[in-house]
């Protein structure tokens, strides 16, 4: 016939398109169809840019109000840029990335000298504790450090109670608590921590086993096992400073 169109051109319509008298689609239907295709995108990009707002949020609370637990971060941002808690929640790895960017933009020039520090102020505790096979672990390695960061090592002993002992020894007050760390296959642990202040920085001991030091918890930020640096390798870091 006369006029008739390819098929192939045709597009799939709702049940409710308007049409006009001669059957085809009207202007105000095309557009309807033109942001309907669009919506998706749209909502896509609402959900990054929103969790990019929360994740730069989050990063700020941890660098400027010393909130060193992600899932805490999180809330807190949600809350103060009146987001949903629970929709749109960025991973602890682009809180890390943006907390990377904060550092920099906003701390460049006393970043350097904070990480020499509190490696430095690292080195004496792991030497303090040298008996033990310190481990260093945490911001310290990664080198996004904050005034607020603490200092965590990992330690071996045959049993907690030895760790607090050579504390009350030497005269140290502590602090004893637990925390849940995960290793691989979905196990996770109650591990004994000490923690104690040394120049009015937090140094948090966790305690292992001989055995289970072996190893390495999984990291809070990427899921992969810790990096951990012992007393030597600490040392060499600093020599190179």
């Amino acid at each position: 016939m006369a006029g008739r169109r390819p098929t192939g051109t045709w597009k799939c319509r709702g049940r409710h398109e308007r049409r006009d008298a001669r059957g085809r689609a009207t202007q105000g239907a095309v557009a309807e169809d033109a942001a309907s295709d669009r919506r998706p995108v749209l909502r896509a990009h609402g959900a990054d840019e929103i969790r990019q707002r929360l994740s730069r949020e989050a990063a700020r609370i941890m660098a400027e109000e010393g909130v060193h637990d992600f899932q805490a971060a999180k809330r807190k941002a949600a809350d103060r840029l009146n987001l949903p808690e629970a929709r749109h929640l960025p991973s602890n790895q682009e809180i890390e990335q943006a907390l990377a960017e904060h550092l920099q933009l906003f701390h460049a020039r006393q970043l350097p000298q904070t990480l020499l520090y509190l490696r430095r102020l690292a080195l004496e505790a792991m030497r303090f504790l040298e008996r033990f096979e310190p481990r260093l672990v945490g911001s310290l390695l990664t080198g996004h450090v904050t005034r607020f960061s603490e200092i965590q090592l990992h330690i071996t002993a045959d049993s907690p109670e030895l760790v607090a002992f050579f504390l009350r020894e030497h005269g140290i007050p502590y602090e004893e608590t637990s925390k849940r760390l995960r290793f691989g296959g979905d196990r996770s642990e109650m591990v004994p921590v000490y923690g104690f202040l040394a120049k009015d920085t937090t140094i948090e001991v966790s305690v292992f086993s001989v055995t289970s030091v072996r190893e390495a918890p999984l990291s809070p930020v990427d899921g992969r096992p810790m990096k951990r640096a012992g007393l030597k390798e600490v040392e060499a870091s600093l020599e190179m400073t």
